[in-house]
């Protein structure tokens, strides 16, 4: 990107009515068959329209094609059996129903990228594809098969490895991975889970992205952080060996957190997408409220290097509050890019 400042969503954007249940994480869909494969194409358009109105620069599809950010990806592979589930604590928080590791687990075709090919061939802007990360990956599922969390992350890295690069060819910009556990899992993060997120992104030439933050605003999530006290420091246990790591841009939350924004300074020289819009609360912002995050990160990552965001994916958020909030987002970076100019 050229442009100074250039926005974009973290990730998921709400779902129409007539898609999914809106306002809801792991909506089934309300559409079958060919149905439900326009329907898809169909909200991937309004989604993109969205962006574009609000002004976003790098434009994504929304998540409209997928009812999770980290299982759906997980359902199109060989390996793992759905109907086989325990329960497992998901990210030591929560306690959840998730499908078991029963066998070699192997990408027999492509997940997303006739998706990505079509919101390629629907926007001249460039285009941000979110895959989930290995150590996110783990950690949605009961292991009876390798029953090693660091073998199966790197299993996990060569099939992300492989999407990754058929993406990039059908003309993704920007491939990001969410990585959430990365706020968890601190010895991990720095024994092999970076390394195993660079083998995911290994050969690549396009950008590419970790999104790292404190998760959607849902009850599980808020319960969590209100036990992390005043400041929140996750970052300061994995950004050092994410600065020294091959990834091009780093995604975390700021606005309406309690992380200290001087910890972006741990990323210097480092492209960094500041969250910059809440995702847990149905208050849109007003611009100057976005103008002002941008400015608290200004004197820890340079200009030129930052990438105003969204704290996380807004799937669980009304359509109306969405669409103001990227609208604040597009608003407020202008107004700090007029700053700069000036």
């Amino acid at each position: 990107m050229t442009k100074l400042l250039p926005t974009s969503t973290a990730g998921s954007l709400p779902k129409p009515s007539w898609l999914a249940e809106p306002e809801k994480l792991w909506s089934p869909w309300l559409l079958e068959g060919e149905d439900l494969a326009e329907g898809k194409k169909d909200a991937l358009r309004l989604s993109l329209a969205d962006q574009a109105q609000a002004g976003i620069d790098i434009v994504s599809d929304g998540e409209q094609t997928r009812q999770h950010f980290v299982t759906t990806f997980i359902e199109h592979l060989d390996g793992v059996d759905f109907e086989q589930r325990e329960t497992v604590r998901i990210r030591d928080r929560y306690d959840a129903s998730v499908p078991t590791v029963v066998g070699a687990v192997s990408r027999k075709q492509p997940v997303f990228v006739a998706d990505a090919a079509y919101l390629r061939s629907q926007t001249s802007q460039p285009i941000k594809w979110a895959l989930p990360g290995p150590m996110t990956m783990i950690d949605t599922l009961y292991d009876a098969h390798y029953k090693s969390r660091e073998k199966l992350a790197w299993e996990f890295a060569t099939i992300l490895n492989q999407e990754a690069k058929e993406l990039e060819a059908a003309g993704v910009d920007i491939i990001q991975f969410d990585e959430p556990a990365f706020n968890v899992f601190f010895d991990e993060v720095n024994d092999w889970g970076v390394a195993a997120l660079e083998r995911a992104f290994e050969g690549l030439t396009c950008d590419v992205a970790v999104h790292i933050c404190y998760g959607y605003g849902i009850k599980a999530n808020t319960d969590w952080k209100a036990t992390l006290g005043h400041e929140w420091r996750q970052y300061e246990r994995t950004f050092p060996k994410l600065q020294a790591s091959g990834v091009d841009i780093v995604s975390l939350e700021c606005h309406n957190s309690h992380v200290p924004v001087d910890l972006i300074e741990l990323l210097r020289g480092k492209r960094v997408m500041v969250g910059a819009i809440d995702v847990a609360s149905a208050q849109v912002e007003t611009p100057e409220e976005v103008a002002a995050t941008l400015r608290s990160a200004l004197p820890f990552v340079d200009a030129d290097l930052l990438y105003p965001s969204t704290n996380c994916g807004m799937a669980p958020l009304p359509r109306s509050v969405a669409r103001g909030k990227l609208a604040a987002l597009a608003a407020g970076a202008e107004i700090v890019r007029q700053e700069l100019a000036g």
